[in-house]
């Protein structure tokens, strides 16, 4: 099987004239991520990663990081490094509190009502603040359902089976498709 690989980090910029660059965070983890000592991939968005990089100095600057890497001292060492993805192998990632996920996990998962009405696939988890929203495709309707990531609506989550099981919340229905489709046109507003 392939080496999986997540990224937890873009670099947006370099940052002064002693290697550093300004990294976009995308985990929930920076303190962890780039914590002097760690090992990063570097790699073009969604491709192999192409060189392993070790953590010489990090520190936050407003709601980015700024990192430098050993062996790399000067602004002309990481210039080619913009745009490109920090990642970690999936043996790196730590091990989360039970009922908590990573969205790799979730992406993917079956997802049913508690009456075990098919609703369709989670695609994609928006993370826009609050809390999470599932959106889940579903075949033949539309527009996507919309789901709160919130215990009322979440009720169960099985890996093991890639199966989500959903309470639809009263007052979500999306009343453009409810006479067209089975119950479940649901949307977050």
């Amino acid at each position: 099987m392939e080496a999986r690989y997540f990224t937890v980090g873009v670099i947006t910029s370099t940052h002064g004239l002693r290697g550093e660059v300004k990294v976009y965070p995308r985990t929930d983890f920076p303190e962890l991520r780039f914590r002097p000592g760690s090992l990063l991939y570097l790699r073009k968005p969604g491709q192999t990663p192409v060189r392993e990089l070790t953590v010489r100095s990090a520190r936050p600057h407003k709601n980015l990081w700024l990192v430098g890497f050993s062996g790399l001292p000067t602004i002309h060492d990481v210039e080619s490094f913009r745009g490109m993805e920090l990642c970690v192998h999936e043996r790196q990632l730590p091990e989360l509190p039970e009922g908590t996920y990573y969205i790799h996990q979730l992406v993917g998962l079956r997802v049913v009502t508690e009456n075990g009405e098919e609703l369709g696939t989670l695609s994609e988890v928006l993370t826009p603040g609050a809390n999470d929203v599932y959106v889940v495709r579903a075949p033949g309707r539309k527009r996507d359902i919309l789901l709160p990531a919130i215990a009322d609506c979440i009720r169960t989550v099985d890996l093991d089976r890639g199966l989500m099981v959903v309470r639809l919340l009263p007052g979500l229905i999306d009343e453009d498709e409810e006479g067209e489709q089975p119950r479940g046109g649901y949307h977050a507003q």
